[in-house]
């Protein structure tokens, strides 16, 4: 248990440059608190102690500001940054190394009780106000953008940006580190009105072209 402890306050400082000390960390970091919390409600709930599991996990929220179901599973060095306003359903599933910022969500879209919400696999980085909705697989290494609205499966190592989300970048290599470098995201809009006017201005010149031909044919057949 202490080594599991020691591990989730090394990935504080490993993910965050803010944190200075134990100390702080231990005292003013809401979603070690969140983690460590849901340790205890999850023990409870996979044992038949549903209302004692719920019971933990709605406390945490409060004091934490963070909504993990305790019938969510939760890997190694799961890291929340900030974490005001997170949600994480209870058939989530989220592997190792694994960040997310605040205002994520990992929801569902169906009322039955069946896995209904994302499964999230090793070292996934999810931005800030970013929804992941279903019962799919986020893949290995795989970044979603600030604000995302993903909606299906995400293969391992890609980009994910958008409302609907789309994959905008893909790896053959995973990242070296958790890191989603916001200002370093391609923006598929952007690119997309960039290619439009290439090809405005292209037709523009060879425009250009066509008319001074014809001036020049009009000029010859009058002479």
């Amino acid at each position: 248990m202490f080594n599991r402890m020691r591990e989730d306050i090394m990935s504080v400082f490993e993910r965050d440059p803010a944190a200075r000390s134990v100390l702080e960390v231990l005292c003013c970091y809401p979603g070690l608190h969140a983690v460590w919390m849901h340790r205890v409600s999850h023990w409870f709930w996979v044992r038949g102690f549903c209302f004692i599991g719920r019971l933990v996990s709605h406390f945490a929220r409060f004091f934490t500001g963070i909504e993990i179901h305790p019938g969510a599973t939760i890997g190694r060095k799961f890291f929340i940054d900030h974490g005001m306003g997170v949600v994480i359903g209870e058939t989530a599933e989220i592997g190792d190394n694994v960040t997310l910022y605040h205002g994520v969500t990992l929801g569902g879209v169906s009322l039955e009780r069946t896995k209904r919400h994302p499964t999230v696999e090793d070292n996934v980085v999810i931005g800030s106000g970013a929804k992941v909705l279903g019962p799919f697989t986020v893949g290995k290494g795989s970044r979603i953008g600030s604000n995302s609205v993903v909606i299906k499966e995400v293969p391992p190592n890609a980009t994910v940006v958008g409302v609907p989300g789309r994959m905008v970048m893909a790896a053959e290599k995973p990242a070296e580190k958790a890191d989603l470098e916001h200002g370093r995201l391609p923006d598929p809009e952007a690119k997309a009105i960039a290619c439009l006017f290439d090809q405005v201005r292209e037709l523009e010149r060879k425009y250009g072209e066509l008319a001074r031909d014809h001036e020049e044919l009009k000029k010859r057949l009058n002479g």
